[in-house]
C-alpha cells in the first residue's frame, strides 16, 4: 500500500489508534454538505445538524415544490441565527433526467428474462410490460446492446428496487429491452439512466430556469449545483442566465455523474466554480473497477486548480441505519486522504431517521483521517505545479500556510472582500482552520441576507477548513479600532468561544495592505 498521502511512519498516530479520541469542539476542516428535506426540515433538527457540522445546506429540486422548500428556507435561517452561524444555500438542478410517472401508483413487478418496451406514449399505463416515458427521443439515442438503469436505486441505495435493461431493438420511437435483474419498482416515479449515449435533453432545463429565476432569485442562492454537466458551454449558459437574472454573485459548481461530463472534465473545471463528483450516477454509467480512479483523478485536478471538489454517496446504510458500514467509513476516510474539500449526504439527512447522526458521523471520520493526512505532500505537489516564477497572490498565500506549518500556528486569520484570497490560502490545505474575516463592500449591508459581502461571506464555507467571520466596519470605527485589529479581535473571540483557539496561541495574519499582501505572526491574546 502506497503512504504517500499518510503519515503512517508515525509511532504516535499509530499508537493513538487504540486510545480514546479526544474530541474536537469545532467541526473537521473537510466540509459536509446536507440535503434538507422532510426528516431536516424542522428548526430543531436543521440546528442541531448545523452544531453537528453541517457547512451547506443543499435543496434538491427533483423533489417537492418550491413552497416547501422556502418553508424549509426560512427555518434554516432561523436555526442559523440561532446558532450565529453562517451557512451557504446550495440549489441542486433537475438536469436532463428522463422519468417514469407511474400514474397508478402501484408496485410494478420486472422479472428477469422477460421483455418491457419503453415508450414516449405518455397516454399508456405504466407495467411490467410498457413503461411511457416524458421523452420522445430515446429511440435515437440507443441502439442494440445499450443497458438502460430503471428505478430508484439512487433514492433507495437497494438494487431490488431498481433494474438493468438491455435494448434489444428500437422500432419507431419505441425501446424493447430486456429485463436483467428482478426488482419491483415502486413509489410515483422512476428515473430512467442511459448509460453512456448522448440524450438531447438540455442540462439547464426549462423546469430549472424557472425555479432558478423565481425561488432562487427571491432567496438569492448562493450555490448552484448543475446536475449532469456534460460540457464547459453548459457552465457557461447557466453563468449568462444567472447574470440576465441578477445572480452574478451565485456561484456554479458542475456536478459531474456520466462519462461525457468526464470526458470534458478539464473544460469543465476552468468554467466552474467547483465540482461535484456524483458517484451514484457515475456508478452506473461506469464499471465498479474505473469508479475510484475516476474519482481520484477528479479530486487531484480540482486540488492543483485550487477550486472546491465535493464528493457524494458515501454513507447509504445511514438511510436506514444509525452507524455507517466499515467499508463506507474507509471510504470517507479515503476521500479525505485524497485531497476531497467536502462530502454530500444526500438521502442520508434528507429522509433517513438520522440526519444529525449522520452529519457528526461523517465529520468525526473527516477528523480523523485530517490527522493523518501528510498535508506536506501536497504543499510539495502544488508549489511545483504552479511553477516558476510564482505568481504573486500564489506566493504571499502558499508563505503564509509554510509559515503557518513551521510555527505550528493554530489558526490562519485572511481579511478579504470577496472571499478569493481565503481559498487561495485554503488551495493549499493547511492543517488548520482558515478564519475569513470577510469585510462588506462600500454601502453593503451586511445584516440582509444578499448584499455584497454575506454572499461572498457564506460561499466561503464550501471550501475545506474555511470558517467566514462578518465583518461591520461600523463596529470597527465605533471601537475605536482599525480595521486590522477589529477583525484580529473578532477571529480570537470566535476562535475562544468554538474552542480553536486558546491564549498565547499563535496565528498567521494574512491581508492585502494597497497592492502589497502582507503575512505575519502574532500571539493570541491571554484573556
Amino acid at each position: 500500500m502506497q503512504g504517500a498521502n499518510m503519515l503512517l511512519d508515525e509511532p504516535v498516530r499509530l499508537t493513538s489508534v487504540l486510545t480514546p479520541v479526544k474530541p474536537k469542539v469545532f467541526p473537521s476542516l473537510t466540509k459536509i454538505v446536507g440535503t434538507l428535506g422532510p426528516n431536516s426540515h424542522s428548526v430543531e433538527v436543521i440546528q442541531e445538524c448545523l452544531t453537528a457540522g453541517m457547512a451547506v445546506a443543499r435543496f434538491d429540486f427533483s423533489w417537492m415544490d418550491a413552497t416547501y422548500h422556502q418553508e424549509t428556507l426560512n427555518n434554516l435561517r432561523k436555526a442559523a441565527q440561532n446558532v450565529n452561524k453562517l451557512c451557504p444555500v446550495m440549489l441542486d438542478t433537475l438536469g436532463p433526467e428522463i422519468q417514469v410517472h407511474n400514474s397508478t401508483g402501484g408496485p410494478i413487478e420486472l422479472k428477469a428474462g422477460n421483455h418491457v418496451t419503453i415508450t414516449p406514449d405518455i397516454s399508456k399505463a405504466p407495467s411490467s410490460e410498457i413503461l411511457p416515458i416524458k421523452f420522445g427521443d430515446l429511440a435515437k439515442a440507443v441502439k442494440k446492446g445499450d443497458t438502460l438503469f430503471i428505478g430508484q436505486y439512487l433514492f433507495t441505495g437497494s438494487e431490488t428496487t431498481s433494474s438493468w435493461l438491455e435494448v434489444v431493438e428500437t422500432s419507431g420511437e419505441n425501446v424493447e429491452c430486456l429485463v436483467t435483474n428482478t426488482a419491483t419498482l415502486a413509489g410515483p416515479m422512476f428515473t430512467l439512466h442511459v448509460s453512456k449515449a448522448h440524450v438531447s435533453l438540455p442540462t439547464l432545463s426549462d423546469y430549472d430556469k424557472e425555479v432558478i429565476s423565481t425561488w432562487g432569485l427571491h432567496n438569492s442562492v448562493d450555490i448552484i449545483s448543475l446536475s449532469h454537466t456534460r460540457s464547459a458551454e453548459d457552465v457557461r449558459e447557466l453563468r449568462s442566465f444567472l447574470q440576465s437574472h441578477d445572480l452574478q454573485d451565485t456561484q456554479i459548481y458542475a456536478k459531474v455523474e456520466n462519462t461525457e461530463g468526464l470526458d470534458h472534465f478539464d473544460e469543465i473545471l476552468q468554467e466552474a466554480d467547483g465540482v461535484i463528483i456524483s458517484r451514484g450516477d457515475l456508478g452506473i454509467d461506469l464499471p465498479p473497477e474505473d469508479v475510484f480512479i475516476s474519482q481520484k483523478t477528479a479530486i487531484k485536478k480540482c486540488n492543483l486548480a485550487g477550486k472546491p471538489v465535493i464528493i457524494t454517496r458515501v454513507v447509504d446504510s445511514m438511510i436506514d441505519n444509525l452507524r455507517p458500514t466499515r467499508a463506507e467509513a474507509t471510504d470517507v476516510a479515503n476521500a479525505v486522504l485524497d485531497g476531497t474539500d467536502g462530502i454530500l449526504l444526500g438521502a442520508e439527512t434528507h429522509r433517513g431517521p438520522y440526519p444529525v447522526d449522520a452529519v457528526s458521523t461523517v465529520g468525526r471520520i473527516c477528523a480523523e483521517a485530517e490527522s493523518v493526512y501528510n498535508q506536506l505532500v501536497h504543499f510539495k505537489k502544488l508549489v511545483k505545479h504552479v511553477g516558476d516564477p510564482m505568481p504573486h497572490e500564489e506566493s504571499v498565500a502558499s508563505s503564509a500556510v509554510r509559515t503557518a506549518m513551521k510555527v505550528k500556528a493554530a489558526a490562519i486569520v485572511v481579511f478579504t472582500f470577496s472571499g478569493r484570497a481565503a481559498r487561495l490560502v485554503a488551495k493549499y490545505k493547511p492543517p488548520m482552520p482558515v478564519l475569513a474575516v470577510v469585510f462588506p463592500r462600500e454601502g453593503s449591508d451586511p445584516t440582509k441576507w444578499r448584499s455584497y459581502g454575506t454572499t461572498q461571506a457564506r460561499q466561503c464555507f464550501a471550501a475545506r477548513g474555511v470558517y467566514p467571520l462578518m465583518a461591520s466596519t461600523e463596529e470597527a470605527e465605533t471601537g475605536g479600532l482599525t480595521r486590522e485589529e477589529y477583525g484580529i479581535k473578532l477571529a480570537q473571540n470566535y476562535g475562544r468561544s468554538v474552542g480553536m483557539l486558546k491564549p498565547f496561541d499563535r496565528l498567521i495574519i494574512f491581508q492585502k495592505i494597497g497592492d502589497s499582501s502582507v503575512v505575519k505572526i502574532i500571539e493570541c491574546d491571554s484573556s
